[in-house]
């Protein structure tokens, strides 16, 4: 993988409620086929502070608990220049072990350890539920609105990419 390639996260459990967005955006996103973006699925964050390496660029899409309306859309740009994450928004999903370590830790630690690619693009989904189960109707319900935000940034993040190169 070069720095020319942008990288693609879908974060998050499959089996805990609204925390399987990310994953449900990046398995769509994967059907655009885009040339030049890896996209993969992951349940830790912790796997971001090596995984993002010998990449120009990444978008990862995660749940995010910030009081809003379930189903809002959050976009921040958090690369090698930009602000941290809120850790009260952007942590785990309820439950211990490595996976309450957090997004927000996983960037200020690549940051620190300087693996964090220079354009990273969060896609937060609002959540409502991380229970064992499915998504909720809400999450649902904002999954298009989702993957087109996400698909935009993806873009931009390409564009961002090639006019550095």
């Amino acid at each position: 993988m070069s720095d020319g390639r942008v990288l693609v996260v879908g974060l998050g459990s499959p089996d805990r409620g609204d925390d399987a967005v990310g994953g449900a955006v990046a398995e769509r996103l994967a059907g655009l086929h885009i040339e030049g973006v890896d996209i993969v699925t992951r349940e830790d964050p912790t796997q971001l502070v090596q995984l993002w390496s010998g990449h120009g660029a990444a978008l990862v899409i995660d749940a995010v608990t910030s009081g809003n309306k379930p189903g809002m859309l959050h976009i921040r740009e958090v690369g090698d220049a930009g602000e941290p994450l809120p850790t009260h928004a952007f942590t785990a999903a309820g439950r211990g072990g490595s996976h309450a370590f957090g997004l927000a830790g996983a960037v200020e630690l690549a940051r620190t350890l300087g693996t964090l690619p220079t354009h990273v693009t969060v896609v937060g989904v609002e959540a409502k539920t991380f229970d064992f189960g499915p998504m909720s109707p809400e999450i649902t319900q904002a999954l298009d609105a989702a993957v087109a935000t996400a698909a935009a940034e993806l873009i931009a993040l390409k564009e961002e990419m090639q006019s550095c190169a």
